[in-house]
């Protein structure tokens, strides 16, 4: 047991409670309700936008807040609005490179989006799965808030000009692909705009170093190794061991009370 202070729970969803790109496990899930009927305030924080985190909750949680596209969507009580969006001039950038690179990307308005990649990419197992957007040209997009590059010739190229721009830019090396966010959009800022300065949290990836090091206990699932800094326990990347972690919790919560 652990003493705990917080009062909301923060979980990533791919490679932290999914694990085959569909849905929980019932056993996490389970424990998540734990939480809750402990009185923990639960937030879900992912890289996907708000559209495609619906379909592996499958309807539960329903008063949960929502946080997708790494922070650059809200959604609180049903309602999803866009939090921050690219310029239209960094934007423009962007593109610039992208023909220069000839890179292939999704992008992701506030709730439709636009892919120009490969049909047999593995993203597209993973995008609107519910069947609840649609797929439009980029310029159709009222906003773009996030932006995936799912090839070029120079990966390594087309990052730094995203850096070079001010966008928060996540490689993820062992996927081959390049995540774009405006500006500084993070996990935690978008909590942080909403209030959340308290709060645990479960990630396995690097887009949840800021969400892990301000949380009051962070929890890593898997050994990603840039996660060393800020994790205070790791868990195996298993659904059995998530959900018993997550129990755990929901006995510190029940503490409090």
């Amino acid at each position: 047991m652990f003493n705990l202070h917080a009062r909301t729970a923060v979980f990533d969803v791919d490679g932290t409670l999914c694990f085959d790109g569909w849905s929980i496990d019932d056993r996490i899930l389970a424990a998540i309700g734990e939480c809750e009927g402990a009185g923990l305030h639960v937030v879900f924080a992912s890289a996907r936008p708000v559209r495609d985190l619906l379909p592996v909750l499958d309807g539960a949680f329903g008063s949960a807040t929502l946080i997708g596209g790494n922070g650059s969507l809200v959604s609180v009580e049903g309602r999803v609005r866009a939090r921050a969006a690219f310029d239209p001039a960094g934007l423009d950038a962007l593109m610039e490179a992208v023909g220069r690179y000839r890179a292939t990307y999704l992008a992701d308005g506030p709730w439709d989006y636009a892919y120009t990649g490969p049909v047999d990419h593995p993203i597209l197992s993973r995008v609107d799965q519910g069947g609840l957007a649609r797929r439009v040209e980029l310029a159709e997009l009222p906003e773009v808030v996030k932006f995936l590059v799912v090839g070029a010739s120079d990966m390594v190229g087309i990052a730094e000009v995203g850096r070079g721009l001010g966008l928060t830019v996540n490689h993820h090396l062992d996927e081959a692909i390049i995540d774009f966010a405006p500006g500084s959009t993070t996990k935690w800022e978008a909590l942080t705009s909403m209030g959340i300065g308290e709060y645990t949290a479960f990630g396995n990836d690097i887009n949840d170093f800021d969400l892990l090091r301000n949380a009051e206990r962070a929890v890593r699932v898997g050994a990603h190794p840039g996660l060393d800094d800020v994790a205070h326990v790791s868990v195996a990347a298993d659904p059995e061991a998530v959900a018993n972690e997550i129990a755990l919790l929901a006995r510190a919560a029940r503490a409090l009370v």
